[in-house]
């Protein structure tokens, strides 16, 4: 029990705390390798559509607007509100069942090439701190020695590149929020016009300057509840990056000329080295682990150096290194794919068959027919509209299936973008021309002359058949 105790050990507390409870200060070495280089054009992929989509516009309005505060917004140049909220609800729950999903089968691939926070860290602000500072040693001795010129300009020129580029990253973001056009706007006015606004970006300048420069991995494994819901989400069969402790241990140096009996991985601690959270990927799975495979290309390096096949760490699943299982699909697999292809059938028919106009006319409840001057009769009804497009709409309303006049009670119907408008109107019938009690009736709704849609609903009058 005690020796099983001391092989955990390492679960009782996270990599970047030492036994005082103080701050251990990560100095990764620089990665290098295939999954490195691939990671960075993914990365500069990803930054590209971050940063160009803002641009992007679809009839003059933004491809994408997450306004939270008016509660606006706009997807692949569909528009949403407040009316639409069932949708992103639906949306919501397609998101989490794929999270769930996505994390059973594949780990957590999203934390170490798709997460901002990784994408920002380790191909931006690491890679500057690399260029100015140099590789991890030169920064430990940066760090250690007392100030002086170069110490001072190193650190003074990256800490005013950092919070330049968060400062930037903000107002990235900004725009996602209000729109790129409202973001020139508060750019080019003067400041005492948006004080306000330019206190607040400067604070969120500041938190992702702190996060980048001094939080850095603590996101990931103190505020960031993913890696905690790894245990819960991941089992035997989840693809994650692991250590092969069959092939690897026991560990040992390698010596030259000395026929080598221990297992292949030679104890040279550089998958821990390039590792940005501090774990000791040979530990096993570990909340901090953001599957960055930044150990994968140190260790492939050390193997093909040393003539042994690569892959002593490596994307695979427990089952895959303990039992040479290779990756099955599992029931639970199967019943998370059914559940999300169900619900992703359900939100794409939701927005495919989606009205940019919603109208409903229903006969006033309570109310009855009205007798009217020359030999007329009257129906009360209320009109629901509501306009889910940028454009103010103007809407005409016409009885077709019968002679009949439509009269507006207040101004005439001219709804604004995003707007929902309650009104009354009614529909006046030559009493001659009524043959039943409950007349059905046929109702055109017309925006700039096309019909946007046609309700059904009934007429009632006070109808006599004379017997003659």
């Amino acid at each position: 029990m005690s020796a099983l105790h001391d092989q955990e050990k390492y679960r009782d507390s996270i990599s970047t705390i030492n036994n005082e409870g103080k701050r251990v200060w990560i100095y990764p070495k620089k990665p290098s390798g295939r999954f490195y280089n691939a990671r960075t054009i993914v990365s500069i992929i990803l930054l590209l559509i971050l940063f160009i989509t803002p641009f992007i516009k679809v009839s003059g309005h933004p491809f994408i607007l997450l306004n939270i505060l008016e509660r606006e917004f706009i997807l692949f140049g569909v528009t949403f509100g407040p009316h639409d909220f069932y949708i992103f609800v639906l949306l919501f729950i397609a998101t989490i069942v794929f999270v769930i999903l996505f994390t059973a089968i594949y780990g957590r691939i999203f934390c170490g090439w798709i997460c901002p926070q990784t994408v920002f860290m380790e191909m931006v602000f690491r890679k500057i701190e690399y260029f100015i500072e140099g590789d991890f040693l030169k920064q430990r001795t940066l760090d250690q020695q007392e100030w002086n010129m170069e110490k001072f300009l190193k650190k003074g020129s990256k800490h005013i590149i950092f919070f330049t580029l968060s400062f930037i990253i903000s107002n990235l973001f900004l725009s996602y929020i209000i729109g790129i056009d409202e973001l020139f706007k508060i750019i080019t006015d003067p400041p005492s016009e948006h004080l306000t606004g330019l206190i607040a970006i400067t604070l969120f300048s500041g938190v992702f300057y702190f996060v980048f420069s001094k939080f850095r991995e603590q996101a990931c494994t103190i505020v960031c509840p993913y890696g905690r819901l790894q245990g819960v989400l991941l089992d035997k069969n989840s693809l994650v990056v692991a250590y092969d402790d069959v092939r690897g241990e026991p560990r040992g140096k390698i010596k030259k000329g000395e026929e080598r009996t221990q297992g292949d991985c030679i104890d040279c601690h550089l998958c821990v080295d390039v590792c940005p959270t501090g774990i000791d990927i040979r530990n096993g799975i570990q909340l901090e682990c953001v599957n960055c495979t930044a150990c994968i290309d140190a260790c492939d390096n050390v193997m093909d150096k040393i003539n042994k096949p690569r892959g002593l760490v490596r994307y695979d699943s427990l089952n895959g290194i303990k039992e040479r299982i290779r990756f099955r699909i599992t029931p639970r697999i199967m019943s998370y794919s059914a559940v999300l292809t169900v619900l992703i059938i359900i939100v794409s028919v939701l927005l495919f068959t989606r009205d940019s106009v919603s109208v409903n006319i229903l006969r006033t409840p309570g109310m009855l027919y009205q007798d009217q001057p020359d030999n007329k009769i009257s129906n009360l009804y209320n009109i629901n509209i509501v306009n889910k497009t940028f454009d103010t709409i103007p809407i005409d309303i016409k009885v077709k299936n019968i002679e009949a006049n439509i009269v507006i009670l207040g101004n005439s119907y001219s709804i604004p973008p995003h707007e929902v408008f309650d009104g009354k109107f009614m529909v006046v019938i030559d009493k001659d021309k009524i043959d039943k009690l409950n007349m059905p009736l046929e109702i055109g709704v017309y925006e700039k002359g096309n019909e946007v849609v046609n309700i059904k609903t009934a007429f009632l009058s006070h109808f006599k058949k004379e017997i003659k």
